[in-house]
């Protein structure tokens, strides 16, 4: 009897969720109940432990984050039925409760319109109608005389009746949710003129099976961000806003981006987060147009050192002012790898920074680009414990062989990557059991603001061994065997593997 009530509590909650998304994806809002929880949760989550999860489960964060909250959310689905069984009053105020959450969730995110409290009240208002309907099909009713297999029967029957309405109306919902098939769709018509895609240059790769590839694909390039949903954003919707200490407002449409001169780089990206000798690093040809001529467009004023930028989404981040206006090449971009951005990745337009970390300069889906001062605001990851600056690091990392690899003794060639962008990498050294440093072989074409591959032959004789990497910048500077966590600016110290050669 206890398993009926449990169910009744969870066909409840289940078909006040099926109701709530195809609300939500009727009235194209980004999220729904579950994920607008989600993003709550992130949004309160302390600094340090954000960080401890992006190390424990990397970019599987966020799908682990919503089966969670959506196992809690059942949990809670099937004791709001069993307190129902003591006391009808119980369950409901529990599905009520749960509604509110939902709307505080919704509303406290960063421009929610006021429709989003449309999916939580038709979830409140569908848990409350269900949980009434099922509750009365194993509750005697007056004037009828019916044995307890006839009670039985009569619940399967409707409970039944109520999963598949559920089922249904959840399929609906998929179909009536076109907002982010529109977008895909305008993407892929999308013919931006003149954007390149030429392939990795000659001389990048150093020819050794195992080796991270030069160029990443988009589609495993690396992901962090906060957005559980990416804003799904029509190129003829966006526009940016540049504005704060300028001497003139400037707003860009999409067709005032994409007209403007173009410029194409070559770039890695990491993410501060990333360990030493850490995946959250990727390489990729970016097109886009120069933030030095927007801002001085704008015209500067005096006093200025940093750039707020706020996401479609409300993440901010504060860039040193100096980055986007020195000869790096700072830009706002729209494609990647020659096609137009992923909206993973910040489609229509995101910002890029060579030389910074991405907490503090690599804005997706940019809406606002003000420009003001460092002691006047704090971005998001600032107020959680991070530095204000985010220069990269110089830093290598170890491909081949892999940590606990098995190799053939005598001749063994291990290799590698190594990066500081804006500045450049001269050498590579590589160290075997703690002996001396010897120096590998650099990649013939060396891209200043791209990771650069490496390797070195070793004479290994049989047994365990230990090798360790470091790398010297094109300013000479010997990276340092001090290790340092990721926060608050980055993680340092040597890459260091063990391997076995039979």
């Amino acid at each position: 009897m206890r398993g009926q009530w449990a169910l009744t509590g969870l066909l409840a909650g289940l078909a006040g969720l099926a109701t709530a998304y195809l609300a939500a994806a009727w009235l194209g809002l980004r999220g729904n109940p579950v994920t607008d929880v989600a993003q709550l949760v992130i949004r309160l989550t302390p600094g340090s432990v954000a960080e401890h999860l992006i190390q424990l489960v990397g970019r599987h964060d966020k799908p682990l984050l919503v089966t969670g909250v959506t196992v809690v959310v059942l949990l809670l689905f099937a004791l709001f039925g069993l307190l129902s069984r003591q006391r009808a009053g119980a369950g409901i105020a529990g599905f009520v409760v749960l509604g509110v959450i939902g709307l505080v969730a919704n509303q406290s995110q960063y421009g929610a319109p006021a429709t989003g409290i449309v999916p939580s009240l038709v979830g409140v208002l569908t848990w409350l109608s269900v949980l009434s309907l099922l509750t009365a099909q194993l509750r005697p009713q007056p004037f009828r005389d019916e044995s307890k297999m006839e009670l039985g029967r009569r619940f399967v029957l409707v409970a039944s009746g109520v999963g598949v309405a559920s089922a249904v109306v959840g399929l609906l919902g998929r179909k009536v949710g076109g907002h982010r098939r529109a977008v895909d769709a305008a993407r892929d018509a999308l013919n931006l003129p003149g954007v390149t895609d030429p392939g990795p240059p000659s001389g990048v790769e150093v020819g050794l099976d195992g080796i991270t590839a030069w160029q990443t694909p988009s589609s495993r390039f690396y992901r962090i961000d906060t957005a559980l949903v990416p804003p799904a954003i029509s190129p003829e919707d966006w526009s940016v806003r540049i504005h704060g200490m300028v001497d003139r407002e400037i707003t860009l449409t999409y067709d005032d981006l994409i007209k403007r001169p173009r410029h194409e780089i070559w770039m890695t990206l990491n993410c501060v987060s990333n360990t030493v000798g850490g995946p959250l690093i990727s390489n990729a040809w970016w097109s886009g147009t120069h933030l030095k001529d927007l801002l001085t467009e704008a015209g500067v004023q005096n006093g200025a050192d940093a750039v707020k930028q706020t996401s479609d989404d409300g993440w901010t981040c504060g860039t040193p002012l100096s980055a986007m206006l020195d000869d790096r090449g700072a830009m706002l971009v729209y494609a990647m790898n020659g096609e137009p951005l992923p909206i993973e990745h910040g489609f229509p337009v995101r910002t890029l920074v060579p030389g910074m970390y991405g907490y503090v300069s690599a804005c997706k889906w940019v809406r606002q680009i003000e420009v003001t001062t460092f002691d006047s605001f704090s971005a998001y990851w600032t107020e959680r414990g991070w530095s204000p600056l985010g220069p990269v690091k110089l830093a290598s990392r170890i491909d081949v062989p892999g940590n606990g690899d098995h190799v053939k003794s005598g001749q063994v060639r291990v290799g590698g990557l190594a990066w500081q962008q804006n500045t450049g990498i001269s050498a590579v050294q590589v160290q075997l059991d703690g002996s001396g440093w010897r120096s590998a072989e650099l990649a013939r074409e060396n891209i200043t603001d791209s990771w650069v591959q490496w390797v070195a032959s070793l004479d290994v004789p049989p047994g365990r061994h230990q090798l360790a990497v470091r790398a010297v910048n094109k300013e000479g500077q010997v990276q340092t065997a001090v290790r340092a966590d990721p926060v608050p600016n980055g993680a340092s110290g040597w890459h260091t593997i063990g391997f076995t050669a039979d």
